[in-house]
C-alpha cells in the first residue's frame, strides 16, 4: 500500500475547513500529506491539487471528504477521476460516500456500480453549483430591488458642485472648466451630473 493523502478545498477564505480536516485526521492522514485550496471547484486548476497530482505515485490513496471537494464540474470530475484511478492508479476514497471506495470491488460489478455512483453525485454536484449560482443573481436582484447599493460607496459632491452643474447645464461654463471648479476628475464631474439628471 502506498502514501496517504488528503485534499481539502472550500470555496472562499471565509469558509471553515474544520470537519474536513478532523475527517483527514481520523482517516490518519499525515499533515504533510494534506493538501488545501481556497477556491472554486468550478475547474481543476487549482495550485494546491495540481502540486499534490504531482507527487501522487501508484498505489497511493487520495481520502476526500465528498465528491464536490474533489470539484464541481460534472464533466471534469469524471475526467479527473478516470486520470487518478486508470493512468496514475491511484485509489480514491470518498469518506461521505463508501461505494466509491476505489481499492474496494475491482471486478467488473464493483466497477460498474462506484461508476453510476460517481456519475449521479458528479450531476449533483454540478447541479447544486448551479443553483448556488442563480440564488445568489435571485439574491442580489432582490437587493437591489429593496434598494441596497453594491460597490464602494460614492464620495461626497464637494460643496460647490451644485452651482458648477448650474452653470454647465446653462452653457455658462464646459464641463472640463466645472469638473476644474469642484477640483474633481472630469469622469467624475460626468457621472455625479448624470445622478442629478435621473433625480
Amino acid at each position: 500500500m502506498g502514501k496517504r493523502y488528503g485534499y481539502v478545498r472550500v470555496s472562499t477564505n471565509e469558509q471553515n475547513e474544520g470537519r474536513q480536516m478532523l475527517a483527514m485526521n481520523t482517516v490518519q492522514v499525515p499533515k504533510r500529506n494534506i493538501y488545501m485550496d481556497k477556491q472554486s471547484g468550478k475547474d481543476f486548476e487549482r495550485p494546491m491539487y495540481q502540486r499534490m497530482l504531482k507527487k501522487m505515485k501508484t498505489d497511493d490513496v487520495l481520502y476526500i471528504k465528498s465528491i464536490d471537494r474533489l470539484g464541481r464540474n460534472y464533466e471534469e470530475v469524471l475526467e479527473q477521476w478516470r486520470l487518478l484511478t486508470k493512468e496514475k492508479k491511484i485509489d480514491i476514497v470518498v469518506l461521505d460516500m463508501p461505494l466509491l471506495y476505489t481499492r474496494r470491488g475491482k471486478d467488473l460489478m464493483g466497477t460498474f456500480l462506484s461508476d453510476i455512483v460517481l456519475q449521479v453525485l458528479s450531476f449533483v454536484a454540478e447541479n447544486e453549483r448551479k443553483n448556488i449560482k442563480e440564488r445568489q443573481k435571485e439574491g442580489i436582484e432582490a437587493a437591489r430591488k429593496r434598494g441596497v447599493r453594491f460597490g464602494r460607496p460614492r464620495k461626497p459632491v464637494p460643496e460647490n458642485f451644485n452651482q458648477a452643474y448650474g452653470r454647465w447645464v446653462s452653457g455658462e461654463i464646459t464641463g472640463r472648466e466645472a469638473a476644474v471648479q469642484c477640483n474633481m476628475p472630469i469622469s467624475s464631474f460626468y457621472r455625479c451630473a448624470g445622478y442629478m439628471e435621473e433625480r
